[in-house]
């Protein structure tokens, strides 16, 4: 498995929309999905018993000021 420098707080928090939809990864499978409309969703990468892939949603970021 490769090694992934996890996301900070701020790295999150600053994260701004692209043109097309981007990963930001965070480690073992565990990514934050950014939106070009500004939506950021923590999505998980896994692999089901039978050794297909598939991403689970696990919600949305809400950022409180």
């Amino acid at each position: 498995m490769r090694k992934v420098d996890m996301l900070s707080a701020k790295e999150v928090e600053k994260a701004k929309p692209l043109e097309k939809p981007c990963k930001l990864m965070y480690g073992e499978g565990l990514y934050l999905y950014v939106t070009p409309a500004g939506g950021k969703f923590w999505r998980l990468k896994y692999r089901r018993p039978d050794d297909k892939e598939d991403t689970l949603s696990l919600g949305r970021l809400h950022i409180l000021c």
